[in-house]
């Protein structure tokens, strides 16, 4: 009896939840989208302590693009992590707040944010840097 094949009947192979975390983790592109959505929300009127964080996710999209996969999921999860818990302190307060184009924006952002802080993680925590290979 033979074992069960990670692919399917038509040739594609199956990919797991951890795959998907780790691409999601080594991508550029989710910082780039949680910049992009916390800049929409907190530029008009300007708020300056969450536009300290589109800069960072900015530079470790940056960095992503460097090569340096395993640093840029980890600096990204982490200011992640911290804009969640700083937008998790507001709460609407009537339920036209919360599903308006505001709301469902700060649901977006909060989203990708907490998917950045678990997928980051992931590839920050089970990833090898370049200086790690080339050691003996």
């Amino acid at each position: 009896m033979t074992s069960p094949s990670p692919s399917t009947k038509e040739g594609k192979v199956e990919r797991s939840a951890l795959t998907y975390l780790r691409a999601w983790g080594e991508s550029p592109v989710p910082p780039t989208i949680a910049a992009t959505l916390i800049t929409s929300l907190h530029a008009r009127p300007p708020q300056f302590l969450p536009l300290l964080f589109p800069p960072v996710l900015l530079a470790s999209s940056f960095l992503n693009l460097y090569d340096y996969t395993t640093d840029a999921a980890g600096i990204s999860a982490a200011w992640s992590g911290l804009y969640v818990l700083l937008a998790r302190r507001r709460r609407p307060e009537h339920m036209m707040q919360r599903f308006g184009t505001r709301g469902l924006v700060r649901g977006a952002a909060m989203g990708v944010g907490t998917v950045n802080l678990v997928a980051g993680g992931w590839v920050y925590a089970t990833g090898k840097r370049r200086e790690d290979e080339n050691v003996g």
